[in-house]
């Protein structure tokens, strides 16, 4: 797998997924987005409860982003620096599960748009959970990027 991809290449589309799903389930929350395309299609938007299960799902969309960032060396660890790639190899598995719920979702747009989307997202997470080491030592900082103290 390490000759298909870099580490570099994988945590860069890693970051440009997992901002873009930010945004989508911000835009999710805020009505912007339909909720009935999310969850398997299987939410009543008059319920609170999928605008919490919504919520819990971009706060672990902006920590896989901060993991991703911490292994690729945008954010230095001051403290649990070792255990990123045990975090790697959980989000692989996550991001298997849930792609397994997006092909049981009664939505056909979640269906076609985030089933390979998670798809991906788990081979880019399982590139990153091989590599050896965690921030500078996996892939260099890029120019013009700030790293900062996680």
């Amino acid at each position: 797998m390490k000759k298909i991809i870099s580490a570099k290449s994988a945590g860069n589309i890693l970051l440009i997924i997992f901002s873009a799903l930010i945004v989508f389930h911000i835009l999710v929350l805020t009505g912007l987005v339909p909720a009935d395309i999310v969850w398997g299609g299987r939410v009543n938007t008059l319920q609170i409860t999928w605008r919490v299960f919504e919520f819990i799902s971009l706060v672990f969309t902006i920590l896989f982003a901060i993991i991703v960032a911490i292994k690729f060396g945008y954010i230095k660890p001051t403290r649990f620096g070792s255990a990123v790639t045990v975090f790697l190899w959980l989000m692989f598995a996550f991001l298997l599960l849930n792609t397994l719920g997006n092909l049981t979702a009664e939505s056909l747009q979640e269906k076609l748009i985030f089933t390979p989307i998670t798809i991906i997202a788990s081979l880019l997470v399982l590139r990153l959970a091989v590599e050896i080491g965690h921030g500078a030592q996996a892939a260099a900082c890029p120019d013009g990027f700030e790293r900062f103290v996680f």
